[in-house]
């Protein structure tokens, strides 16, 4: 489990392409400190630490998780936001996000507001139902609070804060972004279904 709050930005070392995908990512994190096995959520996708140097970690990506990710778009150079597994006892700043990403978001459109920016992304139509305003997702790893849905269209606000410590600052009208909903309003839905 994570909370969406970024605490590193990483960055794509290596790609090896086989059965599945392999990635190595360096990182800031202090490494001998990360068990072989460990969770960490990159750009949203929880993947496992199956390798680790001084400054870099390797995991590996099913074709599953790739289909449902950008993953597919990662190339050398590629800054990612990083997130370690949440410990018992954190403190909990963004929302529960499970690191298990729904589909992707294209972002359609991004305005100054003040020092924010105001971005509008699209949700699948199959995702949308579950997106509210002032209701939680997590987009590329980071908690977000939705400002207003329409259609399939939403809106968040991204402080200069934000913008600074993760990859949001580089963030492009067109960029295809990862999209976690509320594990909570999946539930609700769910149990609405079943009482149909």
């Amino acid at each position: 489990m994570f909370t969406g709050i970024v605490t590193d930005m990483g960055e794509v070392r290596g790609l090896t392409r086989g059965g599945d995908l392999r990635a190595r990512i360096g990182c800031h994190y202090a490494m001998e400190g990360v068990d072989i096995g460990a969770s960490i959520a990159c750009d949203g996708a929880c993947l496992t630490v199956i390798a680790k140097g001084p400054d870099w970690f390797d995991v590996e990506i099913s074709a599953e998780t790739v289909s449902k990710t950008n993953l597919d778009l990662w190339s050398e150079g590629r800054s990612l936001n990083l997130e370690r597994a949440l410990k018992v006892g954190d403190e909990l700043g963004g929302h529960i996000v499970s690191g298990h990403v729904d589909g992707v978001a294209d972002i359609v459109a991004m305005r100054d507001e003040g020092d924010s920016t105001r971005f509008t992304f699209r949700a699948p139509a199959a995702l949308a139902k579950y997106i509210a305003p002032k209701g939680s997702v997590a987009l590329n790893g980071t908690s977000l609070t939705v400002n207003e849905v329409e259609g399939t269209d939403f809106g968040v606000n991204i402080i200069p804060h934000t913008k600074s410590v993760t990859t949001w600052g580089r963030a492009q009208i067109g960029d295809r972004i990862n999209l976690e909903i509320d594990t909570l309003a999946r539930y609700v839905a769910r149990l609405q279904e079943w009482k149909a």
